[in-house]
């Protein structure tokens, strides 16, 4: 049976604390570049509730590559605002630079000399700007390559499953920014506004989980059939080996 989903790409928002900080200087001279962690591999994040159940999430490693990166247009900003660019990346190009280690995806770039990059400057140098965030995209309806599910064995407060859910693979990043102080210890998740019109909402992503679940229903009532039927087969086999030991029986007593 197909299942067709009318919700594929979530826009989805992450925030870490991300060890930001500006390069030590060379030669003596002041540095302007400003590093550290836009995301962090294998990270479970707080108890999160803008889903359907309560969840904990999880970006896996391998969730995002270079190449994927490569492939974006990426701007850094501040508070996610796309009128105030401090660096950008075009398919792999600019004054944004990144690279995917085993921790997450580090980057690096020169604050430019205005306003705001100066801005920057000071805010992460004081420490009063400690976290990142990036907004990302994934197709929630591909279980087995890009999300999935696990039912914890634990509930909340008022009583409902928690869930944990499992980012194995980013299909698209829009920006990095650098936020003040991340609401969760470790990452944060919201919702966005999808690029392709697509909306986060209860009701669409509740389809997208009872779609999942009725396939996984399927997959396993398809399983048990073929294991009766194997059964079965090895019923019938086991009978005819009876009748014809019973037959040899009857020759050699005649």
């Amino acid at each position: 049976m197909e299942h067709k989903i009318t919700v594929k790409m979530i826009r989805r928002e992450a925030s870490f604390q991300a060890g930001l900080h500006v390069r030590e200087s060379e030669g003596g001279s002041e540095s302007r570049t400003i590093e550290g962690y836009v995301l962090k591999f294998g990270v479970r994040s707080v108890l999160l509730h803008d889903w359907w159940n309560p969840y904990y999430e999880i970006l896996e490693p391998g969730c995002v590559t270079r190449e994927m990166l490569d492939k974006q247009d990426i701007k850094l900003t501040m508070f996610h605002d796309r009128q105030l660019v401090l660096a950008r990346s075009n398919k792999g190009n600019g004054t944004l630079s990144y690279e995917v280690d085993k921790v997450g995806v580090k980057f690096w770039a020169e604050m430019p000399h205005t306003v705001d990059g100066d801005k920057a400057l000071e805010l992460v140098s004081r420490g009063d700007i400690a976290g990142c965030s990036f907004i990302y995209s994934t197709d929630e309806s591909d279980s087995e390559n890009a999300v999935s599910y696990e039912r914890l064995d634990k509930k909340d407060d008022d009583g409902d499953d928690i869930l944990l859910r499992h980012v194995k693979r980013i299909d698209n990043v829009y920006d990095f920014t650098f936020t003040t102080d991340p609401a969760y210890e470790q990452t944060e998740c919201v919702a966005r506004e999808a690029p392709d019109g697509y909306t986060f909402d209860r009701i669409a992503m509740k389809m997208v989980r009872e779609a999942q679940e009725s396939k996984q229903r399927e997959e396993e009532t398809a399983r048990q059939a073929e294991e009766a039927k194997k059964r079965e087969a090895l019923k019938r086999e086991q009978v005819a080996q009876l009748r014809r030991a019973a037959d040899t029986l009857r020759e050699f007593i005649n």
